[in-house]
């Protein structure tokens, strides 16, 4: 029992790794890098959702083990209810569920704004500067709120290591 759970928190460390590294290197090395790439708000829009589009690939899988390693390494507090709200630990994890509802909300958001017809609307010149423009900051808006609430989810998850 001892290695499956060290396995499942090595997947859990792994996972997180890929998620929250990955969309801090687009969030501050690949958004500002694209102004010197392409001059043309269309041409950056479109280079971000098709790396999007990749990075999702290893992304949504990261995401799902996260989850999934997650209820698994908080099922004994599952067992007692009631510890939620009597503990420190249960207090921590009520907001570090809250969050990840959070997460998941706005990464929905975002993955349907970005949907393949909107990519090709880009592609093709159709949207107006004026959509083009909102277009550009709803995505970065989501995507500051997903960088910003993982690593809280992350800080959630050192408190519970902690042992607080």
């Amino acid at each position: 029992m001892i290695l499956l759970d060290a396995l499942i928190m090595w997947a859990h460390l792994v996972a997180a790794s890929i998620w929250v590294g990955g969309s801090m290197f687009i969030g501050i090395v690949l958004a500002p890098l694209l102004k010197t790439i392409s001059d043309s708000v269309e041409g950056r829009l479109a280079i971000m959702i098709r790396v999007g589009r990749k990075f999702n690939r290893i992304a949504i899988p990261s995401l799902l083990i996260l989850i999934a390693s997650g209820i698994y390494n908080s099922v004994n507090l599952f067992a007692k209810p009631s510890l939620f709200l009597s503990t420190n630990y249960g207090l921590v994890l009520v907001v570090k569920i809250i969050l990840v509802i959070i997460l998941i909300v706005t990464f929905a958001v975002h993955v349907r704004l970005i949907r393949s017809e909107t990519e090709r609307r880009i592609e093709s010149g159709q949207l107006s500067s004026e959509l083009l423009q909102k277009l550009r900051s709803k995505i970065i808006m989501l995507g500051r709120i997903t960088v910003v609430v993982s690593v809280a989810i992350l800080f959630t998850a050192a408190l519970l290591h902690s042992g607080i």
